[in-house]
């Protein structure tokens, strides 16, 4: 397995799926122009695809490193998957970061593709991506996928790190034990940063693994303004959003709202997230979204690399204003921020 690392800023940024496509060389040009540690290219179904997006990203930049997180393993057969994959790598040799998870389930359900086990899903995509990427010729039957005699005919140049996109605790032991980093979803907690990493060590021990560096990326849902009130309205609006479509899950369990959040979501009916908005504690946006003046958004940013997040993504809640708040984010919260001691 591979140890995915970057020498620049632990910060980077991901290119919102509100964003138009013909938008995304330019905001990442910005991006890696302006000190941005990586980038990463979502595939929220169904906005813009997450592999030609990156595509999009790779050509207009030179250096920054582009992940696209996360696909779905149930959106294209591993094998295409790795075979995408590897085109993007034989292109720019080292620069993709590919994160795979379930996807949202909604959407899932939506193509008609749930599987009766996520957990086995995962592992057998991941699993076998990771096999074709190497050139391995792959004859499998599974519970999900099948192969018969598969094997890439121009595989992967580089080892590609393999992130896995998961919230719950066996899920996130899974990744420690196949995948060789982990991507964290948008209102994560330090709390919960915690609580990941002891179960992705767990998942490292099961396959001897121990002291391999596990590398994380957080999302986190942005927002900054010299007015940091303004910032933190602007970003509440998103934040319950978000929540309503994750009432129930580590991350909000582990911060200890589960309940709460749950009963809101119930008695929300058709649109949880209007009453979410309104009930929900000012405290929820000071601990789950990076908002606030520079200053506050330097120090967010630096507790969740200091909790365990080897770099946090932050994902502008104003799509329409994304080049003024990377260029403020550039002058008055990067320099702030350092690498975790020990990362």
């Amino acid at each position: 397995m591979t140890t995915p690392a970057t020498d620049g800023s632990p910060v980077g940024l991901l290119v919102s799926s509100q964003v138009q496509p013909e938008q995304i060389p330019e905001i990442s040009a910005l991006a890696e122009r302006e000190g941005f540690g990586e980038l990463w290219i979502p595939e929220d179904y169904f906005f813009y695809g997450g592999i030609s997006g990156a595509m999009a990203a790779l050509s207009a930049t030179s250096e920054i490193k582009v992940g696209i997180g996360v696909v779905s393993a149930m959106a294209r057969h591993p094998a295409a998957l790795a075979m995408e994959l590897a085109t993007i790598d034989r292109m720019y040799p080292g620069r993709v970061w590919p994160g795979i998870g379930l996807g949202v389930p909604h959407w899932v359900q939506q193509m008609g593709a749930m599987p009766k086990s996520p957990y086995t899903a995962m592992r057998e995509t991941v699993t076998n991506v990771r096999r074709l990427l190497d050139g391995e010729e792959v004859t499998f039957e599974g519970k999900v996928y099948s192969f018969d005699k598969i094997q890439l005919v121009h595989p992967a140049t580089t080892k590609l790190p393999i992130y896995m996109g998961v919230i719950g605790p066996r899920m996130l032991d899974l990744s420690g034990e196949v995948a060789d980093a982990t991507l964290v979803s948008v209102l994560a907690g330090t709390k919960y940063l915690g609580w990941l990493r002891e179960r992705v060590a767990e998942g490292q021990a099961k396959a001897g693994r121990e002291g391999e560096h596990h590398r994380v990326a957080t999302y986190a849902l942005y927002s900054v303004d010299r007015d940091g009130a303004k910032a933190k309205e602007e970003a509440r609006t998103v934040a319950a959003f978000y929540l309503a479509a994750v009432p129930k899950s580590g991350l909000t369990d582990i911060y200890g709202i589960g309940d709460e959040l749950w009963d809101m979501y119930q008695r929300g009916g058709d649109n949880p997230a209007e009453l979410i908005l309104r009930e929900m504690p000012d405290q929820w946006v000071e601990d789950l979204v990076v908002a606030g003046d520079p200053d506050e958004c330097a120090a967010k940013i630096q507790a969740l690399i200091d909790a365990g997040s080897d770099s946090v993504a932050l994902a502008p809640v104003a799509a329409d204003r994304v080049k003024e708040v990377v260029e403020l984010t550039a002058r008055e919260v990067l320099p702030k921020i350092r690498h975790r001691t020990g990362a």
